[in-house]
């Protein structure tokens, strides 16, 4: 079932923002945390400093209505700055890979800071871009079990 998340990135507080976010909404974490120490090393990825293995490199919890947050922390070694307009994302969820793909072609339409589709590790078929509006759009399509 296809569903609609908000992202949000966090320049190395986000556990500690989703401890307080999980306190006022009173629910629990929804999958197990990611942290970066926990990322495949890859081509071109730079080594991740000693003072950021612990950052948080996914987080989900369900807050009101069907509605989930889910959250990063951006690293300084990676270039990330954290400023309005790329510390909050909308994330959608379709239903087929196909979807996925006419999202991605319609949102990207103008679009920068674009990362094409495709297969990651964490076992999503994912993209992102920056919309033509500055509107932050991630597409995660994950096949069912």
């Amino acid at each position: 079932m296809a569903k609609v998340s908000i992202y949000l990135n966090f320049m190395g507080n986000a556990s500690e923002a989703f401890e307080f976010y999980k306190k006022v909404f009173g629910t629990e974490y929804s999958a197990p945390m990611f942290r970066m120490r926990d990322v495949p090393p890859h081509e071109g990825m730079p080594p991740l400093q000693d003072d950021e293995k612990d950052k948080l490199m996914h987080v989900a919890l369900p807050i009101l209505g069907g509605v989930e947050i889910m959250g990063t922390d951006m690293l300084k070694s990676m270039g990330h700055e954290l400023t309005i307009g790329n510390n909050t994302t909308i994330n959608l969820e379709p239903d087929s890979r196909e979807e996925a793909d006419r999202l991605y072609r319609a949102l990207s339409e103008g679009a920068s800071h674009c990362m094409p589709m495709q297969d990651m590790f964490w076992g999503a078929y994912w993209g992102t871009c920056l919309d033509r509006f500055g509107i932050r759009w991630m597409i995660n399509y994950r096949a069912a079990q």
